[in-house]
């Protein structure tokens, strides 16, 4: 993987970067050499905040932390995305362009129970081309409760949300 470290109101320091090579590495088991993971470290009055962006085409993995020490957020952090990338592996997956983004062992595996996506209530209410399940996995590996989008099939802009008991809506407008 390719790392972009930056710090705003934060020296990066050796240290910081080599905890960042050692923790985040272990990703590199799941994506392929040259994904590129931009790596931004904060502090704001005691608190230290680690933001990591990783693109794919098509999705994006994000995840952040705030702790009281840089380490421990950058831990944290790494075990976030780790968890976004096993839980979802089968649907991404599914869908080719993301594929070239793994490496091909971990795409292999077969020891992860894939979690089926149900919507269960739609609305009528009155924004990128993707299906609502692409939308959901999309809100996921964002961190979000909602995902606003542009149905591929209707070309109308529509909502994801996410409810209790990990269930999802769908909100379609009306006008």
């Amino acid at each position: 993987m390719n790392y972009m470290i930056s710090g705003k109101n934060i020296d990066v320091t050796e240290g910081l970067k080599q905890a960042i090579y050692d923790k985040l590495g272990r990703l590199e088991k799941f994506f392929a050499e040259d994904t590129n993971a931009q790596v931004t470290l904060s502090v704001e009055k005691e608190r230290q905040k680690i933001e990591v962006t990783i693109p794919m085409k098509g999705h994006i993995v994000r995840a952040e932390q705030v702790s009281d020490d840089m380490y421990v957020s950058i831990d944290m952090v790494a075990e976030i995305i780790e968890r976004q990338v096993v839980r979802y592996k089968k649907k991404i997956i599914d869908q080719s362009q993301d594929a070239a983004f793994f490496q091909d062992r971990f795409l292999e595996e077969e020891d992860i129970e894939d979690d089926e996506i149900q919507i269960i209530r739609s609305k009528r209410f009155a924004v990128k081309p993707m299906y609502p399940e692409d939308a959901c996995v999309q809100m996921e590996l964002l961190g979000h409760s909602f995902y606003v989008f542009r149905n591929a099939e209707t070309n109308e802009v529509n909502v994801v949300y996410k409810r209790k008991g990990s269930t999802y809506g769908l909100i379609e407008p009306e006008f």
